[in-house]
């Protein structure tokens, strides 16, 4: 494939992610709206307040993602420089790090 064919296709790639990225997004704020509802009920507000720090931690992985589409560093791992698989980036779209370095993050 040439240069610029290569190039095309990563930027369709790029730019199918970031529509499937905004609209995750998007329906995190949605749920996080739904579960910041008082449901009067004191023996839900625990697995709300789970709910609600998961839904969050979500959302900041997603705009972190997109961020880093925007400003070119998507793919890069934020460790060592080097590129993540794209095969971890579909499994996982909000990748920082590549496999190694990730393992010695969770060290």
């Amino acid at each position: 494939m040439s240069t610029g064919m290569h190039q095309h296709a990563e930027q369709d790639r790029l730019g199918d992610l970031r529509t499937s990225l905004t609209k995750q997004f998007e329906a995190h704020q949605a749920r996080l709206t739904e579960l910041t509802a008082d449901t009067g009920d004191p023996g839900q507000a625990l697995t709300q307040d789970a709910l609600v720090a998961a839904t969050r931690q979500s959302m900041a992985q997603i705009g972190d993602a997109l961020r880093r589409i925007a400003d070119g560093g998507y793919g890069v791992c934020e460790r060592c420089g080097g590129d993540i698989p794209a095969e971890r980036l579909e499994i996982l779209p909000h990748a920082r790090f590549c496999v190694p370095c990730q393992q010695k993050q969770n060290r």
